[in-house]
């Protein structure tokens, strides 16, 4: 049950994968609409699938095929990074869309699908090859994978067959190890790609080949020269109509164990022998397992929780966490996290790791920052105060590009020093938009290249250093939760958490 077709080279040329049948389940919801319909269009446009490639929607409403083409036509009239939309390039895109209703519980409706996807393949030329994607609540990934199993939809004997699970991938260490077995009782491991999206953005891509690809970089990468590394992902939006799952989730489920700490073994790894996938992803599993792991007293000093309160973003009253709708009076649950970790290998002993992310912060950002050490600075005795670490901070979102800051002379007689940037930008260095994250996701898995996409052991490291936090929250549940006004950086105990080690948080 191997994949007869992986792209082992991960320095991909310009290629266009095999026809294939693209499968949503979960297609009438809001990722498909925002994320990957246009993601298809946009690489059909782009002539980066073949232009016999078709998509499946599967769903509980009672749509023919020209209801779901008219609503995947307003979903890339809204949502594509390429309007308007091309009226040539979309109608014969749209005559590969079709749809099948039913219950994800039924077993009629994959039978359905089944005889469905075999006409696809008599009247498209797709050759049996097939990329499932689980765009579903986690609750329904079990009866989808069993019944795919039981109708015979999941073998490889004809043609190739992937499938994507959407985020999150479990809870806790015990529900990520349930879903691993789950989807490889159907599917084996090399036809499992677990995706994260943020590993599609330019910038986090970007980040390896800054590293491995110039001279000036990689020597500094350690201990000897970095002070200490900032994670931040800060949100300035709230739950919305998310309260059901943001309840149950919170910032450590939602943001820390899948998008962070991929952000983290990234900016730790050391060079992988091969830029294919398993090398990357073997170091990246090797970093996670260097983490010093929080338990007990431990987490009590090394992570921070709280929620956010009344305030005003962007000259808009916005409510409190426990004002939203749907949201427990009462709830504990953090919308900000702070967390401290150390990584017990030669390259990063004693450096440490700052994360943060919230909601209603004050800005949208999503940043690496790299903090450099200081000089002895015997030079300059008198202005020695004055003068800033050096940081590289790498923008994941929005404007993604890459700052490097660094202390220069004021023009004029005095030895004045102050800190200048040199900063890149993608749009403006290329002058081309970069491809949204899930465009580069979805191609890489009808390549068969799963360097971007997570491991089945990487999930469960992730998982065994987070669910002991979370039960030490757990038993602490009675503690005070600090709040933070909406519209700021966090509460003021974030601030105190790093400045105890003579530190601050960088001004976004």
């Amino acid at each position: 049950m191997t994949d007869p077709n992986p792209l082992r080279t991960g320095l991909r040329i310009a290629r266009t994968p095999e026809p294939c049948t693209v499968v949503i389940f979960g297609a009438t919801g809001d990722l498909t609409a925002r994320k990957l319909l246009p993601a298809l269009y946009n690489l059909a446009k782009e002539g980066m699938v073949p232009g016999n490639i078709a998509l499946v929607g599967v769903g509980r409403r009672p749509w023919s095929d020209d209801d779901f083409r008219a609503e995947m036509r307003r979903s890339a009239d809204q949502h594509s990074r390429s309007l308007p939309v091309n009226e040539e390039v979309w109608q014969n895109f749209a005559g590969g869309l079709f749809w099948v209703g039913g219950e994800f519980t039924d077993r009629a409706a994959y039978a359905a699908l089944a005889e469905r996807l075999a006409e696809i393949d008599a009247s498209r030329g797709t050759q049996g090859n097939r990329l499932y994607y689980l765009a579903t609540p986690p609750s329904v990934f079990d009866d989808v994978i069993g019944h795919l199993q039981a109708v015979g939809l999941n073998p490889q004997e004809h043609g190739w067959t992937r499938i994507i699970i959407e985020k999150p991938f479990g809870h806790d260490l015990d529900s990520a190890r349930e879903l691993n077995a789950q989807v490889s009782r159907a599917f084996d491991e090399s036809q499992i790609y677990r995706i994260d999206h943020y590993l599609g953005k330019e910038t986090v891509q970007n980040l390896l080949v800054m590293r491995f690809a110039n001279t000036i970089f990689e020597p500094i990468w350690n201990r000897r020269y970095v002070d200490h590394v900032q994670i931040t992902v800060a949100e300035s939006l709230g739950i919305g109509s998310r309260a059901g799952f943001y309840e149950e989730a919170g910032a450590l489920r939602d943001m820390v164990t899948n998008h962070m700490m991929q952000l983290l073994t990234l900016t730790a790894m050391e060079p992988p022998v091969r830029f294919d996938a398993e090398s990357v992803r073997g170091e990246k599993v090797k970093v996670l397992h260097a983490i010093h792991p929080l338990r007990g007293a431990e987490v009590d000093a090394n992570t921070l929780r709280a929620q956010y309160g009344h305030g005003t973003i962007n000259g808009e009253d916005v409510p409190g966490y426990l004002q939203e709708k749907g949201v427990n009076p009462e709830s504990r649950t953090p919308t900000f996290v702070g967390l401290r970790f150390e990584i017990e290998n030669w390259r990063w002993a004693g450096v440490p790791f700052y994360l943060r992310t919230g909601k209603r912060l004050a800005k949208r950002v999503t940043e690496i920052a790299i903090q450099f050490k200081m000089p002895p600075l015997l030079l300059f005795p008198e202005i020695r105060d004055d003068i800033q670490p050096n940081v590289l901070a790498l923008r994941i979102q929005p404007n993604e590009g890459i700052t490097l800051r660094f202390s220069a002379k004021q023009p004029g007689q005095r030895m004045t020093i102050h800190p200048v940037n040199m900063d890149f930008r993608y749009g403006a260095s290329f002058g081309v938009a970069a491809p949204e994250a899930y465009e580069r996701l979805l191609l890489d898995a009808m390549l068969g290249d799963p360097t971007l996409f997570t491991r089945r052991d990487e999930v469960e490291a992730q998982w065994s250093l987070m669910t002991p936090i979370l039960e030490r929250w757990a038993e602490r549940n009675g503690d005070a939760l600090p709040a933070y006004e909406a519209g700021t950086w966090g509460p003021d105990e974030a601030d105190t958490f790093i400045q105890r080690e003579q530190r601050a948080w960088r001004k976004l």
